[in-house]
């Protein structure tokens, strides 16, 4: 019988833990901020220019029923980064609670399996400064919500609490030309003699303010210190888990001479709102093809969403498509955004999917993709690894997805979709598959679908009460 030394041992459990295997894909998660379903090219927009976003597309999975957990971005992202609805977070609304340190990140356990962690751009699941104020609750008055990205599993990091400008992030105009606001956006400062800062800033993962290399397009001040990390870790050869989440096209949006100037024709709004998109498209062919570069690309997983749906009204530029509502909405505008993931390796041509998915579903699919065990924890998502492989195309969803935001809640199945309204004690019901619309209720024709779609919300609204207190 050979003995192996304990030195051995202690060897290979290392060179696992460091991810060299060629099969394990490197992470990318990017969520544009306040990006309306129907505002990139791949779902039919023909006006605002996504060419790289529209090959991302055409090379990968293309979900038409993708869903941000909440029709607002801080839930949505703790939901991203734990699988847990973010009720079950104690994150229900934006600029409320925070990312809290028994919760369980992607960004922690793929850490411990070797990858190298990042996080660039908006974080906003918690403050990142107990002195100075600033943003939303920064400083001393949000001290309690102190919890930034490298308190969650993140190595470097550069982020922001919340929204910025979408172009020269940390600046504003001292006086406002017609049409502009601190609110809505402005064209381009051309001479920043005559701006002053926006009042919110970018921290690093050792609290350190950054004040360096801010000025330009946002979409790209954030791709500038992603991809350095991207390329480091490939020479290093770890496996990474890169978050990218960009401000754009959060308000206020700002967009460069060359990038407004696609849409000159249109209004100050129009413009930069569309201009800002543009932007980020432009990063996401950079990231692609520093990929490529990198040799890289095919072990890559890239998924890009929004947050939740467009903000404003209907005569706002943001588009929910054909969808009812918009941000703030549980009605389908308000949480089905554009999704998208491309996997050269596991996916050889384009395909597009009827199947419901949901930022939740990010960690119970890569902790299957990378072959590890499921949580322990509660958890909303699914593994969509089924789905990814071909496996699962026309099967539905057998497990609900279910919103909670405020008064608002809902509860959707493969087909149908309950809404009630805990304030008016309303409820209403549609059929998704024959009226994503939802233009006809059927909740007065199909009483027994509504008792029994609402008994399973009601169970549903306590578990994530009982999380959220810690009881689970």
């Amino acid at each position: 019988m050979r003995i192996i030394s304990s030195a051995c041992i202690a060897l290979f459990l290392t060179f696992v833990a460091t991810g060299l295997s060629q099969d394990r894909p490197n992470i990318i998660l990017v969520m544009a901020d306040d990006l309306g379903w129907g505002d990139v090219g791949f779902n039919g927009n023909t006006l605002i220019h996504t060419p790289h976003l529209d090959a991302m597309a055409a090379n990968g999975l293309v979900f038409n029923r993708f869903y941000a957990a909440g029709p607002v971005c801080s839930p949505t992202r703790g939901s991203c980064l734990t699988g847990r609805h973010p009720v079950r977070l104690g994150i229900p609304y934006a600029n409320s609670g925070h990312l809290r340190p028994e919760e369980e990140t992607l960004a922690e356990i793929v850490k411990v399996q070797g990858y190298a962690t990042g996080h660039f751009g908006k974080w906003h699941l918690g403050t990142l400064t107990k002195t100075v104020i600033e943003a939303n609750r920064g400083g001393p008055r949000g001290a309690a919500h102190f919890s930034p990205p490298q308190a969650h599993g993140f190595d470097i990091c550069i982020a922001t609490e919340s929204k910025v400008p979408t172009h020269d992030p940390m600046r504003k105009p001292k006086t406002y030309c017609k049409g502009e606001s601190l609110k809505i956006g402005w064209d381009a400062i051309v001479d920043q003699a005559q701006s002053e800062h926006y009042r919110t800033h970018y921290w690093d993962e050792t609290g350190t303010m950054v004040v360096d290399k801010l000025l330009g397009d946002d979409s790209k001040v954030i791709m500038d210190r992603a991809l350095p990390f991207i390329e480091k870790s490939v020479a290093g050869k770890k496996p990474f888990f890169s978050v990218i989440w960009f401000h754009a096209p959060h308000l206020p949006v700002v967009a460069s001479e060359a990038h407004r100037d696609l849409y000159k024709k249109l209004d100050l709004h129009h413009r930069n709102y569309y201009g800002c998109i543009s932007a980020i498209d432009e990063q996401i062919g950079r990231l692609r093809g520093t990929l490529r570069d990198l040799k890289v690309a095919d072990n890559t997983m890239i998924w890009f969403c929004s947050d939740n749906g467009p903000e404003g009204n209907a005569k706002s530029p943001g588009s929910s498509g054909p969808f009812r509502g918009r941000k703030r909405s549980l009605y389908e505008g308000g949480v089905r955004v554009p999704g998208v993931l491309e996997w050269p390796s596991k996916i050889t041509k384009a395909v597009k999917t009827e199947f419901p998915a949901v930022t939740s579903d990010y960690l119970p699919t890569i902790l299957s993709a990378l072959g590890l065990p499921a949580s322990k924890r509660t958890l909303d998502g699914i593994d969509l690894m089924p789905l990814i492989l071909g496996n699962k195309k026309e099967r539905q969803r057998s497990e609900a997805i279910g919103f909670h935001s405020g008064n608002q809640l809902t509860w959707n199945t493969h087909q149908y979709k309950l809404v009630h309204d805990d304030k008016k004690d309303t409820t209403e019901l549609y059929d998704l598959q024959a009226d994503p619309s939802e233009t006809q209720d059927l909740a007065n024709s199909m009483p027994a679908k509504v008792t029994e779609l609402k008994a399973a919300l009601i169970a549903w609204k306590e578990a994530c009460a009982k999380s959220a207190r810690g009881e689970d």
